[in-house]
């Protein structure tokens, strides 16, 4: 009896005070169907909580989404605010993203292909054109696929806008990529213009100033100089 009442004025604190229902707001099951209403394959898919700053694993494994079928997302139980992506084809293809969703909310959510990144084939850099000087460029998502094309794995990867002082934070965290393999690279939306560093297992590196990485779908290694 003792304990029922404890619990019960435990719960009236929580509601007069605004606590119970923010919490309950916050945490659920996050797990998703993802269906593929475009007219390509989905290769890679990525679910990650909005407060992270990589993406994480490819939630697919070896699975591939055919047109107009779906696959289960399962994700733990907790933080239901998540940003979602979405590669189609091979090799770090056009990609589509979704940010800030509920997804403790819904049981479905789709891509149709129209919102995606357009890309092509594989780009080291940015088309060359006139830009604006940095901090007053082009606004926009500046996430990008790293494709390691070369013989050594890439142990650190730096992505800082252009008018910051320093590298910042390493982009992979606990993360490596292996020869042949591709890794998205997330970054927040708004400015576009990053220098990049790579580091290489060897312990060499390479660097690009003053890329427009709104244009950019993938960043190709090794650079070529």
């Amino acid at each position: 009896m003792l304990f029922r009442r404890l619990a019960i004025a435990a719960a009236a604190l929580a509601a007069a005070t605004g606590l119970a229902p923010a919490a309950m707001a916050q945490t659920g099951d996050p797990s998703f169907n993802l269906v593929n209403r475009s007219s390509r394959v989905i290769y890679e898919a990525y679910a990650s909580p909005s407060s992270d700053s990589n993406w994480g694993a490819d939630r697919l494994g070896q699975n591939v989404i055919p047109a107009g079928r779906s696959f289960v997302i399962r994700l733990p139980q907790g933080e239901c605010i998540y940003d979602v992506r979405v590669v189609y084809d091979r090799q770090g293809g056009p990609a589509e993203e979704r940010r800030n969703i509920n997804l403790c909310n819904l049981t479905e959510l789709a891509f149709d292909g129209r919102g995606q990144q357009q890309g092509g084939p594989p780009q080291q850099q940015a088309p060359q054109q006139p830009q604006a000087r940095p901090g007053q460029g082009q606004q926009g998502n500046p996430s990008f696929n790293l494709v390691n094309q070369g013989q050594q794995p890439v142990m650190e990867v730096y992505a800082s806008l252009a008018t910051d002082q320093n590298w910042g934070p390493d982009r992979l965290g606990n993360d490596t990529v292996a020869p042949g393999a591709v890794y998205a690279i997330r970054l927040p939306e708004g400015d576009c213009m990053y220098d990049m560093r790579f580091v290489y297992q060897n312990g060499q590196s390479q660097e690009r100033r003053g890329v427009n990485l709104c244009e950019v779908t993938n960043v190709v290694l090794p650079l070529q100089q």
